[in-house]
């Protein structure tokens, strides 16, 4: 490390602030921090800005540390107010509290590293590298000059341009809407439950219609014992239809034995990114397509008393959930009339809805989503949307990879931004030993 070293993080969320953490571990004192962030609070982001309590996270408390090598850091910190005093029995916490979790963990940084850590409420509008570093431009007409910058932004936060139709929850175009009112949801996965659940929370009482191609709802989380398994057992870089193959007759054998598909599930986990990493483009692409949204609902699990909800919704008809596509989409009777074509059937229906959400994920490609800054990197050459349009195109080490396929030496991103890279990137556990390898690289540079 140079005799002192300027690193900017744009983005003040989860992996923000574990990045920074992890950063200021480092005892080098000419090592500068700066964390950016748009919104008026550090550490909550999308995921952990909700107020609602029936929003949990998806991983227990045993599972959520900031820190790899400290895996209990969070379970103590739920510990020492009183909430959960058994570490054997999985404690699913309101994401508002992981929210707060950051926020002091950050709160404690300010307070220990006053010198090396500064704090900017903005918008970032664009990062330019430069001979020495890079230079970042913020909306109120500020300037910063740093050595290293890195993309923690997170997802985009507004619909995918093509689903203009629809709007994302909580969102400032999601006025109250008549309580007895049909609404629809794209998607049927762990984002459709957080907006079914705020829905319930409001007091709406009206038809949900989940849409989604395979309309399939995730699994609940229930004990498990991941099995044992080393990289030489995984069929790695094989054609995927083998690697799906092998991975069923696992799961089989498996629970033959007595044992669950979770016990399988979790057992692959640690082999999640490289399995991905070692798929060519057109095996990633299959997957994606035909293989993901039952890889998801298994993956992807939630708290069993969220489970149970959402089960009682469905089998009262509350909540509908529907395999099919939306055709088109047409304003109607100060709604909307959604033409649907459902799995498996060639005839179209026409549904009329009040209102759209949607919950399908991530904008699939950040060149043209709403998030400035990803948009100034890619116009100019500077970064790259990965071959799927998952998110920026970068190396195993989180370095931006431009136009022009050259990987820069002063430019990174971690979390979902680099989704495509690493695919199992969204979770916490993975976030946090991403960060951890970044930051060594970077105070070691």
């Amino acid at each position: 490390m140079s005799a002192a070293t300027h690193i900017a993080i744009v983005g003040g969320g989860a992996s923000g602030v574990i990045l920074t953490a992890h950063l200021l571990r480092s005892n080098y004192p000419g090592l500068r921090v700066t964390l950016i962030e748009k919104r008026d609070a550090f550490g909550q982001g999308m995921a952990y800005s909700t107020s609602l309590p029936d929003h949990l996270l998806n991983v227990s408390a045993m599972g959520m540390s900031a820190f790899a090598d400290d895996p209990e850091h969070f379970w103590r910190w739920v510990h020492a107010r009183g909430l959960t005093n058994d570490r054997t029995i999985p404690y699913y916490a309101p994401r508002s509290l992981y929210g707060i979790y950051l926020h002091e963990l950050l709160d404690d940084l300010v307070k220990q590293e006053s010198r090396r850590l500064r704090l900017v409420h903005d918008v970032v509008t664009s990062v330019t590298p430069t001979a020495g570093g890079v230079d970042i431009s913020l909306a109120g007409g500020v300037s910063i000059a740093a050595h290293y910058a890195v993309l923690a932004v997170g997802h985009d936060e507004e619909p995918a341009p093509d689903q203009d139709f629809a709007m994302r929850i909580g969102s400032r175009g999601d006025m109250p809407l008549d309580p007895g009112s049909r609404v629809m949801i794209l998607g049927t996965g762990l984002s459709m439950v957080d907006a079914w659940l705020t829905l319930e929370h409001r007091g709406h009482h009206g038809e949900v219609l989940a849409v989604s191609r395979r309309g399939l709802l995730p699994s609940p989380h229930q004990p498990s014992r991941p099995i044992r398994l080393d990289s030489a057992d995984i069929p790695l870089g094989t054609d995927l239809s083998y690697f799906v193959r092998w991975f069923r007759d696992l799961v089989r054998t498996t629970e033959a034995a007595g044992r669950n598909w979770r016990d399988v599930v979790d057992g692959i986990r640690p082999f999640n990114q490289q399995i991905w990493q070692s798929w060519p483009v057109g095996a990633k692409s299959r997957f994606l397509q035909h293989t993901k949204a039952w890889w998801d609902i298994h993956r992807h699990r939630m708290a069993r008393a969220i489970h149970r909800k959402l089960t009682e919704a469905v089998n009262s008809g509350r909540l509908r959930l529907i395999a099919g596509r939306i055709v088109r989409v047409a304003a109607k009777n100060g709604g909307n009339a959604v033409t649907l074509q459902r799995r498996h059937m060639q005839s179209f229906e026409e549904i009329e809805v009040q209102r759209i959400y949607d919950c399908t994920g991530i904008v699939k490609d950040v060149s043209t989503g709403s998030i400035t800054v990803l948009r100034s990197l890619t116009d100019r050459g500077y970064a790259r949307p990965d071959p799927l349009r998952l998110g920026l195109d970068v190396t195993p080490g989180c370095a931006v990879i431009d136009a022009s396929g050259t990987a820069s030496k002063r430019l990174f991103a971690v979390g979902s931004l680099t989704r495509g890279t690493f695919f199992e990137i969204d979770a916490i556990p993975d976030i946090r030993v991403q960060c951890a390898r970044l930051a060594r690289h970077l105070v070691s540079g």
